[in-house]
């Protein structure tokens, strides 16, 4: 038996998922064909990811050099914050703290329960530099791997930064090697079985429908399907995340020996905060703000004053949207993924990781065009019971980043902090964290884009204060703490040495692709 998955909108979206579909369900019966408009363009702007996306490109069949190269890729060791605080941070010059992508040493509860009970908080090291040496990497600006490591892997762990546009082709053509069908149409309506069900999607210049077993929305904001044919209902959280406008430009390299970050630096201002991302050809750096603290003239001012005179003369992208999710992402035989089911802001790069969410899950669910409709309604219910909980809990995640902060220098810092506009679950973790460091229980990990690693790196990052007095210390005696504290540095210490510069690691395999 055989069936058709039709996959409407292109992008990333819709390529990754794609690519990825023609792979898990190539062989048991699936024909996967993708239905793109060359009149409507897509809203990537650059993009960072999660490490998530290296297993997702090897599962594709990707080649990471080809995809460096193909992409402008760069790679990306985790985030550094500048101005989220509002205060110097204990261990550090000023206000200024890194979520690192690799693990603490001895895991997530190893060496903090140490580093809490410190003697001299105002002396001891930033939580991450304490226990990870990616800090000291990505400060020294070197690379996660040589040229000479496997694929996807290296003493590091890592993403990438690339142009949106650039992937989006990649992506185009490694799904169409893998034996995805391609049609350019722009749907001009949607075709419905009687009981509701997605029959079809029509083109709008009179050619035939398109008709499909199954179907994924990937048409962005527009969301054809899952909101203007099936109108599923958007659940908004902008009381909770404010911003809702973005304003990006493309900044050439000041020079072709121009060193290259091997992060992504947010930097908190008034009414939002700006990302800066380096690619090979250009850097990609935009502000994401709130329109209820700001004007869009006033961002502007604080975007053209980051970029200096080397964005002076650059054109401006205005983007707007709004933070929240479908509540239902599965309905009959349809699924959203991408813009479609939902968008937060790109504070931590969840955009792309949900993406392949989905796709895995879709992947997983859906086993073979015989799944009767007993199976594909069980398969929606388990898919939307776990999609909405990771929606939730991406919430959550990113307003810790606004929640904990010391700003109170503008409405936007005084509201982000106010308790009234915190989801309630994390206001019972910040309630219990004050007298306990997070624990494997605070987290469902079905639910959870971020591990607990990454709550710690923010929450310790940021200068939240844990009672020293209620830690306990029952697995691992002061010396033996303080040797893996040292253990620490020398690996550094040992990574800075023979790591490569990012840039000459990044020409290197380009010329290899």
């Amino acid at each position: 038996m055989t069936g058709r998955i039709i996959i409407v909108g292109g992008g990333t979206a819709g390529w990754l998922t794609a690519a990825y579909l023609v792979r898990s369900l190539g062989r048991s019966g699936w024909r996967i064909t993708l239905v793109e408009s060359a009149d409507i363009g897509i809203i990537g702007v650059g993009e960072g990811t999660f490490p998530t996306i290296r297993d997702t490109l090897a599962a594709i069949g990707a080649d990471e050099r080809q995809f460096l190269r193909e992409a402008d890729g760069s790679f990306k060791q985790g985030v550094r914050f500048v101005g989220w605080t509002g205060a110097t941070l204990p261990g550090g010059a000023k206000d200024d703290y890194f979520h690192p992508f690799n693990l603490p040493y001895g895991g997530d509860e190893g060496l903090l329960p140490y580093w809490i009970k410190a003697q001299d908080e105002a002396k001891r090291p930033a939580y991450a530099d304490a226990v990870t040496a990616q800090g000291h990497v990505i400060r020294a600006g070197r690379a996660p791997k040589r040229a000479s490591d496997p694929e996807f892997s290296g003493p590091m762990n890592y993403a990438y930064h690339f142009d949106a546009a650039r992937f989006a082709d990649f992506l185009r053509k490694v799904a169409t090697a893998g034996g995805v069908e391609r049609i350019e149409a722009t749907i001009g309506s949607v075709d419905r079985h009687e009981d509701g069900r997605i029959a079809a999607v029509v083109p709008d210049d009179g050619r035939s429908a398109i008709a499909g077993d199954f179907f994924i929305d990937c048409s962005g904001f527009r969301a054809l399907l899952i909101g203007k044919t099936l109108d599923v209902p958007f659940a908004g959280c902008g009381d909770t995340l404010f911003n809702d406008r973005a304003l990006a430009i493309q900044v050439p390299h000041e020079g072709p020996e121009t060193p290259i970050r091997p992060y992504t630096l947010a930097t908190a201002h008034e009414a939002g905060w700006t990302w800066d991302i380096g690619l090979g050809a250009r850097r990609g750096v935009g502000y994401v703000y709130s329109s209820r603290h700001s004007d869009d003239e006033a961002a502007e001012r604080v975007l053209r004053a980051y970029d200096g005179e080397a964005g002076r003369d650059l054109s401006v992208r205005q983007l707007k949207f709004a933070s929240g999710y479908r509540s239902t992402q599965w309905v009959g035989n349809c699924a959203a993924v991408g813009l479609s089911a939902g968008f937060f802001e790109p504070l931590e790069s969840t955009g792309i990781m949900l993406i392949e969410v989905a796709a895995r899950m879709i992947g997983d669910f859906l086993v073979a065009p015989s799944i009767d409709r007993e199976a594909m309604a069980a398969a929606a219910r388990s898919f939307n019971r776990l999609m909405a909980a990771r929606f939730e809990a991406i919430v959550e995640f990113l307003k810790l980043h606004y929640a904990i902060s010391g700003r109170r220098d503008t409405g936007y810092w005084r509201d982000n902090t106010d308790p009234v506009t915190m989801p309630d679950g994390l206001r019972d973790k910040l309630a219990q964290w004050r007298h306990r460091p997070p624990s494997r229980f605070d987290f469902v990990v079905d639910h959870e884009t971020f591990l607990p690693a990454s709550w710690q790196f923010i929450l310790y990052g940021m200068g939240f204060r844990t009672d020293p007095a209620a830690v306990t210390l029952s697995h691992r005696d002061d010396a033996g703490a303080g040797a893996a504290f040292l253990r620490v540095l020398d690996a550094a210490r040992q990574a800075v040495a023979e790591l490569p510069p990012h840039r000459t690691l990044l020409e290197q395999m380009r010329l290899a692709a």
